[in-house]
């Protein structure tokens, strides 16, 4: 049986402009800094109209970030603070700045997360429980910090999580991701039902490949190449295709739209 050829690669459409979607907003982002998803989702925002509080456990790229987009759309409508997901009063703090700053909380996407290779038999706890942390658990302590301030404000508001195919789909070398990937939606689903009772959607992305510089410098080339052939477009998402959907979920055109998880994917098998 011939092998299947890889799909032949389309080049990714133009640069969607910002509408407005989301002018007068306040959202904050997780793992902001740097050029991946969290770093698009970020600008998209802004370009959005929201104004913008930025997030990263790396101080020194989030200041970075920072500065990058203030020059751009103001120092007024950007902001940042440093937050550990795996420390709750880091999280507080986080929030807390959020209130000082904006007295309002609409958006909050949930970004951070861990990955890593290793087969299971070979993965210790440590390994484990890092993923779980801030994958899974860093997603739940931000959830919920922003679920309370929502709830006690009663204006409504919009949860996006970072979940990711492997949720669904096995790799090998990914028990742990796709178990916290797989919480996340699960998570979701749960939180959206508790929200709704206040106004507050809560939804996720699954996205399958998104590369940035910084993934093509860490990850294994040839497993970035097998993934890349798995898609029908032949090439990986930009991160900006993927905080497109994120944006659409935190806008009032996803009104209806509360526990779902949107695959951001290419993938045919």
């Amino acid at each position: 049986m011939t092998p299947e050829k890889p799909p032949a690669a389309h080049p990714p459409p133009p640069y969607v402009p910002g509408h407005g979607l989301l002018a007068g907003r306040t959202a904050v982002v997780t793992a902001a800094a740097g050029t991946g998803i969290g770093g698009a989702t970020a600008r998209r925002l802004l370009e959005e109209g929201a104004d913008v509080v930025l997030s990263d456990a790396h101080a020194r790229r989030l200041k970075e970030t920072e500065t990058a987009l203030a020059a751009e759309f103001g120092a007024r409508r950007v902001a940042a603070q440093p937050c550990d997901v795996t420390d709750e009063a880091q999280v507080t703090a986080l929030f807390d700045y959020v209130e000082r700053r904006h007295r309002r909380l609409d958006v909050v996407v949930n970004n951070a997360g861990l990955g890593g290779t290793a087969d299971l038999v070979e993965m210790t706890d440590e390994q484990w429980a890092a993923v779980l942390d801030v994958t899974l658990n860093g997603t739940f302590r931000c959830t919920r910090a922003a679920l309370r301030r929502m709830r006690a404000a009663g204006t409504g508001g919009a949860v996006v999580n970072n979940a990711s195919v492997v949720g669904w789909r096995a790799q090998r070398g990914q028990a742990h991701y796709a178990a916290a990937k797989a919480g996340v939606m699960a998570l979701t689903r749960c939180a959206a039902v508790e929200a709704a009772a206040y106004g507050v959607r809560v939804n996720a992305v699954s996205p399958s490949l998104a590369v940035h510089p910084h993934l093509a410098k860490v990850a294994d080339e040839a497993l970035l190449a097998a993934l890349t052939a798995r898609e029908a477009f032949g090439r990986s998402a930009e991160p900006w295709e993927v905080a497109n959907v994120i944006v659409f979920l935190a806008s009032d055109y996803a009104s209806y739209m509360t526990g779902e998880v949107v695959p951001v994917s290419s993938q045919h098998a």
